[in-house]
């Protein structure tokens, strides 16, 4: 729905998808809502709990073994046994023949292997997709990208903007959590199958750094090895331009495995082209960010996360105030609403402690059997698209009497009629791993994050940050029912925390006794 069609939007942390339950909570996009994340968590206690009945297992069964052993060695010990001795005799060629069968070829290893297989299957359908890995990694591209990260300072868990020679810390975990090479080559991964070098050899030397670090120190759950870190990262070299970067790659790979014949091939390709270019003036590589076409406010935007821009304190701008509002309805009387006014032109207003923490919890319980992956309009279609990472839910009042309250209180402090159809019902959204919806037209806050998620006004030149239970209320219309272009925003992304929307869209039908048309363009 265009800006024509809405009159007034309203900012929260909530949302409701039509449609089953069930299917809302399927195994496909765990990336795009941190609700979603934290179900997670469920799976893989029941797979440690597994992990720890076969860890048991084994255990009894190296014990057992361990006995053999001890038993068999004892007898070795003593070289001037004699074997004349007929029970020795007979103890040594029913070893030879009959215990050391069973013991190569004992199925107790291959029972507790296969529980430990049967446990896994069992929640295999409940564990996220491979586009979930996927998606988690572009997550933390765009962190890396919207808040100028170090790669180096966020595989080590630091989360800091670095912006030539200054360091700055963004958020500071009360626990370093850091990455493993493994961890760092399939972020690198993900961006080299898409093609983007720009992402992907910062991720990929970080992984090599680490693998050489550990190397000959093999782990079970890593996929990846220097080897392939070296390969992957001497490719994207070569992509990006930099042949002299992927020779030395390759002649290192080769130090570790130096049969590979393809690698053998990439090298002498590159010392001839490097040859053929010597006499050329060296140029130092440069490898730009992928563009964004649908995105031509991109730096602006970036800008405007990472600080509050332009907009103005209070003393500075005395139009800009706090107050108690009644709206002159006989409802808020006894309990006002603390409006703070942001910004004027369009004109932006803060409602504190919009609701309360049991309404905020309770609006999120309420919503999240039935969050969906987020969708945008594409012609005739709703699709998921990768510049709003979220799942979304509409929650109509008959669901709960708190709805209705809550509806009484929007129509009290806006003057509108906001019961169907001249209004939406409440949709709620929760964010996932850097979850964000770049600039649009058309949104009260519920939760807060310790990092990130601000509401960007990309024109207007200013941002609000997260605050918990807080409504954000501004016009999308002028009254003369244009579109306001300077209510270009964006929801910009999470770095750290759980981010939770409430959005109350109110029609320009309907509304024509409550808020009059004017010929003046600029009202």
């Amino acid at each position: 729905m265009g800006p024509g069609a809405r009159l007034a939007a309203l900012l929260a942390l909530l949302a409701l998808g039509a449609g089953d339950p069930a299917a809302a909570t399927a195994r496909e996009d765990t990336f795009s809502a941190l609700t979603s994340v934290a179900r997670a968590l469920a799976p893989e206690r029941r797979l440690l709990g597994t992990l720890r009945r076969y860890l048991r297992g084994e255990e009894a069964r190296l014990r057992d073994l361990t006995r053999f052993y001890d038993k068999v060695l004892s007898l070795h010990e003593d070289v001037t046994v004699p074997v004349v001795n007929p029970l020795l005799a007979f103890a040594l060629i029913k070893r030879l023949q009959s215990d050391w069968r069973n013991v190569v070829h004992s199925l107790e290893a291959a029972e507790n292997i296969r529980a430990l297989k049967d446990g896994y299957e069992k929640v295999e359908k409940d564990l996220p997709a491979f586009e979930d890995l996927e998606g988690a990694a572009r997550a933390l591209m765009r962190l890396q990208d919207v808040y100028m990260l170090n790669v180096k300072g966020l595989a080590q868990g630091v989360f800091q903007r670095v912006t030539g020679s200054s360091i700055t810390d963004l958020y500071s975990p009360r626990q370093l959590f850091s990455l493993t090479a493994d961890d760092c080559f399939h972020v690198g991964k993900v961006a080299y199958d898409m093609g983007d070098y720009y992402h992907a050899i910062p991720w990929l030397e970080e992984a090599v750094s680490l693998f050489r670090t550990s190397y000959g120190q093999w782990k079970t759950e890593d996929e990846a090895s220097l080897d392939d870190a070296l390969d992957y990262l001497a490719f994207a070299c070569f992509q990006a331009g930099n042949v002299s970067c992927a020779l030395n790659l390759s002649r290192e790979f080769l130090l570790y495995n130096p049969g590979n014949k393809r690698m053998a091939r990439n090298v002498l390709k590159y010392e001839r082209l490097l040859a053929e270019s010597t006499r050329q003036e060296a140029t130092e590589v440069v490898i730009q960010r992928p563009n964004v076409p649908h995105l031509q406010t991109r730096d602006t935007y970036e800008e405007l996360c990472q600080t509050l821009g332009s907009q103005p304190t209070h003393y500075q701008i005395p139009s800009l105030y706090c107050s108690y509002e009644t709206n002159s309805s006989p409802y808020l009387l006894l309990q006002p609403a603390r409006k703070e006014v942001i910004h004027l032109r369009p004109f932006v207003v803060l409602y504190h402690d919009f609701v309360n923490d049991v309404e905020a919890q309770k609006i999120r319980e309420l919503a999240e059997p039935w969050l969906q992956r987020s969708v945008v309009a594409s012609g005739e279609k709703q699709l998921p698209v990768e510049y709003r990472i979220s799942k979304s839910a509409w929650l109509k009042d008959t669901v709960d009497p708190m709805l209705v309250t809550l509806d009484h209180r929007i129509a009290a402090l806006t003057g509108l009629d906001i019961q169907p159809p001249y209004a939406e019902y409440l949709q709620v959204v929760n964010y996932g791993i850097g979850g964000h919806y770049e600039p649009h037209f058309d949104h009260a806050t519920l939760s807060a994050v310790e990092a990130g998620g601000a509401t960007a006004f990309i024109y207007a030149n200013f941002s609000v940050p997260v605050v918990k239970n807080a409504a954000l209320f501004w016009w999308n219309l002028h009254r003369s029912g244009e579109g306001d272009g300077d209510t270009l925003h964006a929801g910009c992304p999470v770095l750290v925390g759980d981010k939770w929307v409430a959005n109350k869209w109110i029609h320009e039908y309907g509304q024509e006794f409550r808020r009059p048309c004017s010929t003046n363009p600029e009202d």
